[in-house]
């Protein structure tokens, strides 16, 4: 009989312990992706508080890469800097108060100091371009995930 209770009782700490490492993973902060007219969660990053990430694409007036960086605060998203490579229609050509404006070896041009946060991100995924997200180590193609022309709407919460 002892055997028995000690082989049950290990079964028991093993379900309490897988049940509390799924409800930490699930309800630890995320990256929402989802499809603004379906409602649909498309797909979920994990992320951490000052976590951060980038979306790139290529701008449709100037036809130069443009890559806006946005980091986490709680469940709010902030943008912080955003780099592009040529002036065009919807590209920032003033520095505002608080801004600075860096210039790169390969000619790219980095304005930080925004610290905006945003009530709603959202992107509409290229038909002529793709739009990427650089998440941790991870590169992912939004026109393969999303489809053209979907809107994906970003959003930090849990996974639950």
């Amino acid at each position: 009989m002892p055997r028995k209770w000690a082989v049950t009782g290990a079964a028991v700490v093993v379900t309490i312990l897988a049940s509390v490492f799924i409800l930490y993973v699930l309800s630890s902060p995320a990256l929402i992706l989802k499809n603004a007219d379906t409602g649909e969660i498309i797909a979920a990053y994990p992320i951490e508080d000052g976590g951060e990430f980038s979306i790139t694409f290529i701008h449709s007036v100037n036809n130069s890469p443009v890559t806006d960086f946005y980091e986490i605060h709680g469940k709010e998203i902030y943008v912080v800097r955003t780099r592009y490579y040529s002036f065009g229609a919807g590209v920032q050509t003033e520095i505002g108060q608080g801004q600075t404006l860096e210039y790169g070896s390969d000619g790219s041009m980095t304005v930080s100091g925004f610290e905006l946060r945003l009530d709603k991100l959202s992107y509409i995924v290229g038909t002529v371009s793709d739009h990427t997200l650089e998440i941790g180590e991870e590169t992912i193609s939004l026109r393969e995930l999303c489809g053209q022309n979907t809107t994906v709407v970003f959003l930090v919460k849990s996974r639950l």
